[in-house]
């Protein structure tokens, strides 16, 4: 593992998701010793190895809570592919927090934006974890998503569907929009943990770390954030 630093962007170039997983692990380690208490959560494969590494830990995180990035609209939260259900297998059912906030799939889109912007202002987020679309997308904020927005439905693009597909029995069951926390909120949280692996993210890492600052790079406007650590395999870190 090594590190470098790109304006306020610390980069950690690990050899794989399993050194990566232990590298996150530790920063929320040391965030939990300096007392935070709010931890933003993401979904998808990239994070996997950073909750296996929590369930086998002694960490306590019942006196904790967890805000969660976001969910598809449409599906129930028991549905084996939404987010809650994804959440509970992976860290809640193992390591219970004092309270577990979701986006709700199947509440109207004005009283769901609104619940939820009530939740992230009532419980600032302290460390948020992110994974990243090939697409630089962040939660589901996709290119062009403006950088002031708070919770939001947002259209999944053909790129996002196309890589969620295989968590379904058909691309015909990936839901076309989900609920997300806005890129706002995103960079309100404390400190920001992205995580990235595979020669498919080197570009998209390229331009968030070196790129422009632009809506069509969402996870660009990370660089205007005081605390932000990205962990990288060596592949996803090919183009830096």
């Amino acid at each position: 593992m090594h590190s470098t630093n790109s304006s306020n962007i610390k980069i950690e170039v690990v050899k794989n998701k399993e050194e990566g997983g232990k590298v996150a692990y530790r920063l929320i380690k040391e965030a939990m010793e300096e007392g935070a208490e709010v931890f933003g959560l993401a979904t998808g494969s990239t994070p996997e190895m950073l909750y296996k590494e929590l369930r086998e830990s002694d960490l306590d995180f019942s006196d904790k809570i967890a805000v969660n990035l976001d969910e598809y609209i449409g599906l129930e939260a028991d549905h084996p592919q939404s987010y809650e259900h994804f959440m509970k297998e992976q860290l809640f059912n193992d390591k219970p927090f004092k309270e577990t906030h979701i986006p709700d799939g199947l509440a109207t889109e004005e009283d769901e934006n609104e619940r939820y912007d009530e939740i992230l202002e009532k419980n600032p987020i302290d460390v948020q974890i992110l994974g990243i679309g090939t697409n630089a997308h962040i939660g589901f904020n996709e290119p062009g998503t403006p950088f002031d927005t708070k919770t939001h439905k947002i259209k999944l693009t053909e790129d996002t569907i196309q890589a969620n597909k295989r968590y379904f029995e058909s691309e015909d069951e990936v839901p076309d929009y989900a609920y997300s926390m806005g890129i706002a909120s995103i960079m309100a949280a404390k400190k920001i943990i992205l995580m990235a692996y595979g020669k498919n993210k080197a570009e998209a890492i390229e331009k968030t770390v070196n790129g422009p600052v632009s809506e069509d790079v969402p996870a660009s406007i990370l660089q205007k954030h005081p605390d932000v650590v990205i962990i990288v395999d060596e592949e996803a870190a090919s183009q830096l």
